[in-house]
Order: structure tokens, then sequence, then C-alpha cells
């Protein structure tokens, strides 16, 4: 998939538990806050166990694709310090963003890792992931509503600002953000597999 960019890829096939986490929890010592690692593996329990494993550090468990006898598994590096205090003043909830798309035309400007974007995502959002933000400006207009979501409200908490510096002026940080998102969704995992 050409879509599913990871920063990182663990090749963890053939070993046996609980070598596949062993060599995740390595192998995200070394990523940054934010960085997407790609495991590889192709024992049957790993999904479990690194999912399991992600919940219990703090880290994101995207989801698992299979590819044959091969299972990639997408985590998403936390920062430790994902809940950190909002500073853009123009702050809406997931509820009343989900309120505005059924009866306004409104812009979902989505700023997570495009592999996040790619698992699970509000229909017609725009995806620019935080760190190409600045470079891809132009595909944005000043004079539309723009509704900035990211997992928890902080990655989008940035962006606004920096929207905001660049002269747009209707910004919107929405908290808390597609992890509490329980409005229309696709991509390529149902909600459950989300949660």
């Amino acid at each position: 998939m050409e879509n599913m960019k990871a920063n990182v890829i663990l090749d963890a096939k053939g070993l046996a538990c609980p070598m596949p986490i062993v060599k995740t929890k390595k192998a995200m010592k070394d990523l940054e806050a934010g960085q997407v690692l790609e495991v590889q593996a192709t024992d049957k329990g790993s999904k479990a166990d690194i999912k399991a494993w992600a919940e219990s550090t703090g880290h994101q468990y995207l989801g698992t694709l299979k590819e044959g006898e091969v299972l990639k598994h997408y985590l998403r590096k936390s920062s430790g310090n994902e809940t950190l205090e909002r500073k853009h003043p123009h702050v809406i909830n997931n509820d009343q963003l989900e309120a505005k798309l059924e009866n306004e035309n409104i812009v979902v400007l989505d700023v997570r890792e495009t592999a996040e974007y790619a698992f699970n995502h509000i229909p017609n959002a725009i995806s620019i992931p935080l760190g190409k933000l600045e470079e891809r400006l132009i595909e944005l207009n000043k004079n539309d509503e723009i509704y900035i979501i990211c997992r928890t409200g902080n990655r989008s908490d940035m962006a606004a600002q920096k929207l905001a510096e660049k002269g747009f002026s209707k910004v919107f940080n929405v908290v808390l953000g597609m992890s509490q998102w329980n409005g229309k969704s696709t991509g390529l995992v149902t909600k459950e597999v989300q949660k």
C-alpha cells in the first residue's frame, strides 16, 4: 500500500513470542515522538501482543494489515507530553464538529501521520501531516472555516497556531480528536479495532 508510510520498518518475521515484542520495544526507543513503526511478523499471536504492549506503554496501536503470511503492525510513538495545555483560543469538541459536518460546508484538516489517517479518518478530511503543513499551506484557502483534528488535540493545536500565524482567521482545534471520535469515519479499520 502506497499510502501506508512508516518511518521505520522492523523485520520480526520468523520470530516466535516474545521476540517480536522485544525487538519492537528496542525499535520504539530509537524512534522520535510521532514517528510510525511498521513491525513485520509471522507469529500469529503478535497482533494481540503488540496491541496490548502499545496500550500499556502509552504508544498508539494504529492497526494491522495482513499480506499473505506476514502481519504488518503499525505503531506510533507517543511523545509523553501529548496532553500539553492547549494554546489556540478557538476550540470545539467532537460533537460540535459532527453537527457542523451534517449542516455546513467546512474543511476538516487531519494533521496526523499518513498511516494514522489511512487506518481511520473522517470522510473527505484533507490529510496533511503536521510536519508537512508549512510546505503545503498553498493547498488551503484562508477564507475557509478549517477544523483541525489529530489524535488528541495536541498536534492540531500546534497546527492551528501555525495557520493563525500565517493569516488564517477561521481556524478551530478539535478536541479530543480521533481518539474519541464517534461520528462517521472511513479507512482500513473498523471502529471496534480502533478503540
